[in-house]
């Protein structure tokens, strides 16, 4: 297992479509896995994606498991292996939520996501994943197959006058840096 460095918004990396993976249980994949999950705790993150750390294949890890310092009054998210999904809405529901990106440290923004959404997919192993959520889980999902198809969430925002650092949105929050990957 390996800390990396986590790309920032301007790298090239970050704009591209991840490709997907094509062989589950393998060393190389556990060893991403693993590597994800490494990197998202030590950033204190809810979740993480391959790209993000210049792996361009359709992995996420994601999930809150106990309370998170930087999302304090999120409900709790199952830690999940997400590869190779599909995203889609319940509904036309969308709801405003604050975010935050370990590739866009520091800032905030308040972006519209869908309301409910089931996801599916599959595990390291291969084993399928569905899975119907709303709420902070559905937001979380949302955001970090975004990094999987090239978009970060400055460019879902509607309102560029909701964007800001976290230290002069939220002053009582700023020394947990609030992101949700």
């Amino acid at each position: 297992m390996a800390l990396h460095s986590i790309l920032k918004m301007g790298e090239p990396g970050l704009l591209a479509r991840a490709e997907p993976v094509t062989a589950f249980n393998t060393p190389e994949l556990e060893l991403l896995v693993a590597d994800l999950w490494e990197t998202m705790h030590s950033r204190s993150g809810a979740g993480l994606a391959a790209p993000q750390i210049g792996v361009p294949l359709q992995v996420v890890v994601f999930g809150t498991g106990m309370l998170n310092p930087r999302y304090p009054e999120a409900e709790i998210v199952p830690p999940t292996v997400l590869i190779n999904p599909t995203v889609t809405p319940m509904g036309a529901t969308m709801e405003d939520g604050w975010e935050g990106c370990l590739s866009v440290p520091g800032l905030r923004g308040l972006v519209p996501r869908y309301a409910q959404v089931r996801y599916q997919g599959f595990d390291q192993h291969g084993d399928s994943i569905a899975r119907t959520v709303d709420g902070f889980h559905a937001r979380l999902v949302q955001h970090e197959c975004d990094h999987l198809w090239g978009f970060l969430y400055p460019m879902r925002m509607k309102d560029m006058a909701q964007f800001g650092f976290v230290d002069t949105l939220f002053p009582q929050i700023a020394d947990a840096e609030t992101d949700i990957d």
